[in-house]
Formats: C-alpha cells, sequence, structure tokens
C-alpha cells in the first residue's frame, strides 16, 4: 500500500483480446512487470444486442449491473433508458473523510468523493457514463486539438490524460480534476481522422498507449509510484467454441484426484457465501495492473489467457468488484477480500 493516495488511469480495450499478436509489445512488457488475472462476467440474455452487450458488460466493470438490469430489463442499452439515474453517482458512492484542523479550533470534517471522468466516442457508453456520475469527454478533444507536427499522438493523449490526474512535466501537482480517468476504446470504433492515418486500428493505438505509459512510469520516476495503472482487455461477443479453450474453472485434469474431494470452490464463483447462478465460466476480461513499487510482480510474461491462467497472480476475481478494488488504491473505499 503507498503512503499517499494514488491516482487512478483505466484504459478499457473492449472486444479487442482477441486481436492480440506477438507485434503487441507494450502490451507484454506490461504484463510482465504488473500482477495479471481475469475478471469474470455474467451470462449474457439469448437476445443481448451488441450496444446491448457493450453497456452490460460495462455496467459489471463499473459495479451497476444489477441496478442496470432492475430498472431497464435484460434488454436495456437504449439511449433513453441509460438517462434514467439507476444508482448513486460515483462521487457519492466512493467517498472519503478528511479531517483538517484550523489552529486550536475543532478538526473539521470534510467529505471528498471520487472524481472521474470517462473518454470514449461510444454513444450509448457516453449516456451510461453520465448517468453514474462521470464526466464524460472525447478522444478528439486530446490529439487533434493538442497536436503538434511531427510529435506521435500517443504521446499527445497521454500527456493530456496524465494532466487530468495531475501530473506534468514529470512531476505530481497538488492539485488535480479527476481521481480517476477511464477510457473506453472499443473494436471497429474510430476515434478520430488523425489517428486513422498514423496507426492502424485501435488494438495497435492502445498498445502505443501503454508503451508511453510505461516510459514516463519508470522506476524512480515520481509520476510511477503514484499512478495506479488498470489496462482491461474483453473479448466481446462469445461463441460457444470459447467455452472449453477459455474456461477461468479449473479442469479435473488440473486438480490432484488424492484430495479432489475437498478442492475448495474458487471465490469467484461465491458471493455472500452463495453459489452464483449465472456467472459465465469463460471468456473473462483480462486485467494487468502496475504501480511502481506498489503492486506485487508476479509470472506472467505475456498478456494472453494462457499465460494468466499459467503464472498470473490475481487469478479471477468478479467484474463487480474490479471498481472497488482501485477505488481502495485512491483511498476512496476499504479493502475488497484478502
Amino acid at each position: 500500500m503507498a503512503d499517499k493516495p494514488s491516482r487512478g488511469l483505466v484504459l478499457y480495450g473492449d472486444g479487442l483480446v482477441r486481436f492480440i499478436s506477438p507485434s503487441h509489445t507494450h502490451l507484454h512488457s506490461l504484463a510482465s512487470r504488473g500482477s495479471c488475472g481475469f475478471l469474470s462476467l455474467t451470462n449474457p440474455p439469448p437476445s443481448e444486442s451488441k450496444d446491448e452487450r457493450v453497456v452490460g458488460e460495462l455496467a459489471q466493470l463499473l459495479d451497476a449491473y444489477d441496478a442496470y438490469i432492475k430498472r431497464n430489463g435484460e434488454n436495456a442499452a437504449t439511449l433513453e433508458c441509460l438517462k434514467k439515474p439507476m444508482v448513486p453517482t460515483i462521487s457519492e458512492r466512493f467517498v472519503v473523510m478528511v479531517f483538517v484542523r484550523f489552529g486550536t479550533a475543532d478538526n473539521r470534517i470534510m467529505f471528498m468523493g471520487l472524481r472521474a471522468a470517462i473518454f470514449t466516442n461510444n454513444m450509448n457508453v457516453k449516456s451510461f457514463g453520465r448517468n453514474l456520475g462521470f464526466t464524460v469527454l472525447k478522444f478528439d478533444d486530446l490529439s487533434t486539438n493538442n497536436h503538434s507536427p511531427g510529435k506521435p499522438p500517443q504521446d499527445v493523449v497521454v500527456s493530456e490524460l496524465l494532466k487530468f490526474l495531475g501530473f506534468q512535466g514529470g512531476k505530481t501537482l497538488e492539485a488535480n480534476e479527476f481521481d480517476l480517468v477511464f477510457v473506453h476504446i472499443g473494436a471497429g470504433e474510430k476515434e478520430n481522422d488523425l489517428k486513422d492515418k498514423i496507426i492502424g486500428n485501435e488494438l495497435d493505438w492502445i498498445n502505443g498507449l501503454v508503451g508511453e505509459i510505461i516510459q514516463v512510469t519508470q522506476p524512480g520516476s515520481e509520476i510511477g509510484s503514484r499512478l495506479h495503472f488498470s489496462l482491461v482487455m474483453s473479448y466481446g461477443a462469445v461463441s460457444e467454441n470459447d467455452d472449453s479453450s477459455l474456461s477461468t474453472l479449473i479442469s479435473q485434469k488440473e486438480k490432484n484426484f488424492d484430495i479432489s474431494s475437498i478442492f475448495p470452490r474458487q471465490s469467484f464463483t461465491m458471493k455472500g457465501g452463495n453459489l452464483l447462478n449465472n456467472i459465465r465460466y469463460h471468456s473473462p476480461m483480462l486485467i494487468a495492473q502496475w504501480q511502481e513499487a506498489v503492486t506485487r510482480k508476479d509470472l506472467a510474461e505475456t498478456f494472453s489467457f494462457k499465460e494468466f491462467k499459467e503464472r498470473g497472480g490475481n487469478l479471477t476475481t468478479p467484474a463487480d468488484r474490479f471498481l472497488h478494488e482501485v477505488a481502495f488504491k485512491l483511498w476512496k473505499a476499504p479493502k475488497y477480500g484478502a
């Protein structure tokens, strides 16, 4: 645990994990530096559309899925539905008390909520983000208006993202506009014309962003010890073929049959002591997290399902616990789990 609250940056590649190749060296470098694992999702409704999947999986990642389904039903990703408040805002959900003393006067209590922004070009995600109390911004505001000739757009984007978190010129500023910046990049979504001309696709773009983040948060840097960075990648739409090849369950072959009768259930399959009945045991989100001198490095060397299952340190966590774990690093929530 850091001695000061961290500031969080999350890159979320929606539906892009299938396309990761050995050429995406920065993704693999991040996996080799950080702590890796899975975030489990629920089984989707049979008639789920693409827009509904995008919002539904994001809702799980932001711990708003139960309220989202309860309010709008299983087929819910419409702009009108997403405009209706369904849960307290993110600032109201994650609040920290600060005690302030003025001279010899009694301490005063200040309540400081989690200030969060989300960058996306997806209309449904924009509406959903506003519903949850995020400040919604566009990539165009970063990579087009602030682009300078001869400078790669990844440098510009990362620099601007870090400014929102109070990092500038390699230093940590006292004031920061946001505690958490969440970047949503979906498969097939063209973020802006500039990016299309310089970088071939969304995954290459993410790879470039990760490389730039690694560069500015090198060991010994002031930013590295204060920035909690998460890269989350999902499979998007799944098929029956994914069931066995991408299963997070420990198979019978992997169990020691001498102790199989007392082999415990994996914790992500339980909640409140009860077995979850709608969990999807395959095609989870993949997550790598890194904060210099804070996160524990595991044995994973590449960003892949096989590597995370065999050598990752975090195994599987329900997706709806992700935001709570990040908020804990930002000193906005109590610790979840061990």
